[in-house]
């Protein structure tokens, strides 16, 4: 005569429980991973700009050493990383306002109304972000020198536009249609006009997106490198470009071209990490509905 036995639910919870321990340490252990491989250039690039000369070629390197602030000092002596600075937060400032600017209403129409060629100017506008900078590059170049608008602010604006605008219109559109149209069928029934529905009812719930989508055009225009390379020469050189400079052909200035790299980076990690939260939120409002 053959015994039944059947196991506990305590010891049919082990496996699962064991299961899902194993799958929290692995994605634990992938996320350290993953943080490290980011922050090591950082850290990297910030330690090299404090460091000496002598540490900085030290082989084996150097992990524990004296700081020392000469290269943030030469840095600021030569002058011209801070005009780069003061011209990288013009142009990033005015490309993002007028991308907002030109990008919401746009978002706006393609999210509220049908007409035709709806479709085909969407996808135009999409594919504006599939183009590589480095294919357009000479053309914009050439543009630019037959306007006679090189190593000035607005050429490198109205690049920046390019890729700016598309990028707040893909943002906001679903922004704009999370928010119900009857808002829109109730402002217009108390009179308002279409701009007033805009500005009054929608642009207000739309904010959280709007506001993400200006922190990362003001970000992509501030670290930008390619297109600044090509259409400045002293006047509108930016932060990026300064930067590149100290590579010469007698050697590269290591520990300036880290203070540089610093200057540039810290503002905008510092900015990050005040914002990450209105960025997820952001970035996540129209997802659910």
């Amino acid at each position: 005569m053959s015994t039944l036995t059947t196991s506990s639910p305590i010891t049919r919870r082990r496996p699962r429980r064991t299961r899902r321990i194993a799958t929290n340490s692995l994605q634990v252990i992938g996320a350290f991973f993953l943080v490290i491989v980011f922050l090591l250039p950082v850290y990297w690039m910030v330690t090299t700009a404090l460091k000496s000369t002598t540490d900085t070629f030290a082989v084996p390197p150097v992990i524990v050493f004296q700081p020392t602030f000469e290269h943030f000092g030469a840095v600021f002596d030569e002058g011209a990383v801070l005009k780069s600075l003061r011209n990288s937060l013009i142009i990033a400032s005015l490309a993002t306002g007028l991308s907002v600017l030109l990008g919401t209403p746009a978002a706006y129409v393609l999210a509220r109304f049908e007409f035709r060629g709806k479709a085909d100017l969407w996808f135009w506008i999409i594919s504006n972000r599939f183009i590589s900078p480095i294919v357009v590059a000479l053309p914009f170049f050439l543009i630019a020198r037959d306007l006679r608008i090189l190593d000035t602010h607005i050429a490198l604006i109205l690049v920046y536009l390019t890729f700016g605008v598309p990028l707040v219109v893909w943002l906001c559109v679903d922004q704009f249609r999370a928010i119900p149209k009857e808002i829109d069928e109730a402002a217009l029934v108390d009179g308002a006009n279409l701009w007033q529905t805009f500005v009054r009812m929608n642009l207000p719930l739309a904010a959280p997106g709007i506001i993400v989508s200006a922190i990362l055009v003001f970000i992509a225009s501030w670290n930008e490198l390619m297109f600044a390379l090509v259409l400045t020469r002293a006047e509108a050189r930016t932060a990026p470009v300064e930067a590149a400079n100290f590579m010469t052909g007698f050697g590269i200035r290591w520990g300036p071209m880290m203070a540089t790299g610093t200057l540039i980076v810290l503002p905008v990690l510092i900015f990050a990490a005040l914002v990450s939260r209105n960025l997820v939120r952001g970035l996540t409002m129209g997802a659910i509905k």
